[in-house]
């Protein structure tokens, strides 16, 4: 079978179009349809294959193998009928606008520190882009300024398939060693890099860049890269979530960070204020407990965290000689601790757990864990 002729190398904005279906096999619940020509680009270069429909059927995904390009679709066509091919012309776009911003980023950044873009994914939500070196997040901000200057400018981007002796005079960037013909992207003044991918035709048609954030990855830097649509979206979204918060602290959406961070050291203060009612809480509480019996239990649903060990080291003080404190309830279960300064009270977890279906243990001074059952019958077990 010939290879299929590739309409997006001619037009990468060309969304329909009419071709010949050479074959049709089925492949699992799908169908793998080739044509002699097709505007559809399949996967390759860190970008998704494109989907739309062929005659009002489903295409589900696009695949080259050998220069031909597969169609799956969701059901079959006829051989040697002639379709009209409809790309998802949005999908499409979208995609372009983030690859042809990556390029444009990845080439400010090899050109002002050298580093290669070692890793890039296309996904449905963002654009990563891996580089093998660091980055600051000031350096971030300078290289976001700078391509969306590019796109300002509304610079024409240029496809060339340059010979084997043209290829040796060319600098240009490649994450992969190809074989065959190269296609070079070249958005002068920014980057020139070998690419097998459709691109716009105009830096102004990306509309907007926005790196939204940088991990560190492998000892260089992973960035996420919204553009275009997806850069306008986020910017909604983000914009709404601020007039919310806004409304929410009656403060105008770029004063909403110095709400935020007042809020937050209020929050710390009343944090440190409840905890010392806690604890005097808790003193009062321990003051009211009977500590002449063998094992002083106490059952308290209010307390919580370090309560239940804090309840039975005040009770110890006052003199208890075995004290076990229970936090939670019969419905959902109990956290519990017990202690002594006299006594081994290892045996009493082992009790518990037994009896209560419980986990947990300690040391001879204290132990901890959960159980589930009913307050009645774990105070009689205790006894």
């Amino acid at each position: 079978m010939t290879e299929t002729v590739k309409l997006f190398y001619e037009d990468s904005h060309m969304h329909e179009f009419d071709a010949t279906v050479l074959s049709c096999q089925p492949d699992g619940d799908t169908y793998r349809v080739v044509l002699d020509r097709t505007a559809f680009f399949p996967e390759g270069g860190g970008q998704y294959g494109d989907i739309g429909t062929l005659n009002g059927i489903k295409v589900v995904d696009t695949r080259e193998k050998d220069g031909i390009v597969y169609h799956r679709t969701e059901a079959p066509i006829e051989e040697g009928s002639t379709v009209h091919g409809s790309l998802d012309w949005e999908v499409r776009f979208e995609r372009m606008q983030q690859h042809s911003g990556e390029h444009i980023i990845s080439g400010i950044v090899h050109r002002r520190f050298g580093y290669e873009n070692v890793g890039f994914h296309l996904g449905e939500d963002y654009c990563t882009m891996d580089f093998n070196g660091p980055i600051t997040r000031e350096q971030l901000k300078e290289i976001e300024i700078e391509a969306n200057e590019a796109i300002f400018r509304d610079i024409d981007i240029l496809t060339t398939t340059p010979t084997k002796e043209e290829l040796k005079n060319m600098e240009y960037r490649s994450k992969i060693e190809i074989e065959g013909q190269v296609r070079i992207i070249t958005i002068p003044g920014y980057d020139v890099c070998a690419c097998c991918a459709p691109h716009l035709t105009k830096t102004g048609e990306i509309g907007l860049i926005k790196l939204v954030d940088m991990t560190n990855y492998k000892g260089g830097e992973r960035i996420n890269m919204l553009s275009g649509r997806r850069a306008l979206k986020d910017y909604a979204a983000k914009q709404e979530n601020a007039k919310t918060i806004g409304t929410l602290l009656c403060e105008k959406e770029n004063e909403i960070a110095g709400a935020v961070e007042h809020l937050k050291e209020e929050q710390i203060s009343l944090k440190s204020k409840v905890a010392d009612l806690q604890q005097q809480l808790l003193r009062y509480k321990a003051q009211e407990v009977d500590v002449t019996a063998d094992v002083v239990t106490v059952f308290d649903e209010s307390l919580s965290g370090n309560g239940p060990r804090e309840m039975m080291n005040l009770l110890l003080e006052r003199g208890a000689n075995v004290c076990a404190v229970f936090a939670g309830n019969d419905a959902d279960g109990y956290r519990y601790v017990v202690g002594s300064k006299n006594v081994d009270v290892r045996p009493y977890s082992k009790l518990l757990n037994s009896r209560f279906n419980g986990r947990g243990g300690g040391k001879p001074e204290m132990v901890q864990g959960s159980l589930k059952g009913l307050k009645e019958e774990i105070s009689k077990a205790l006894k």
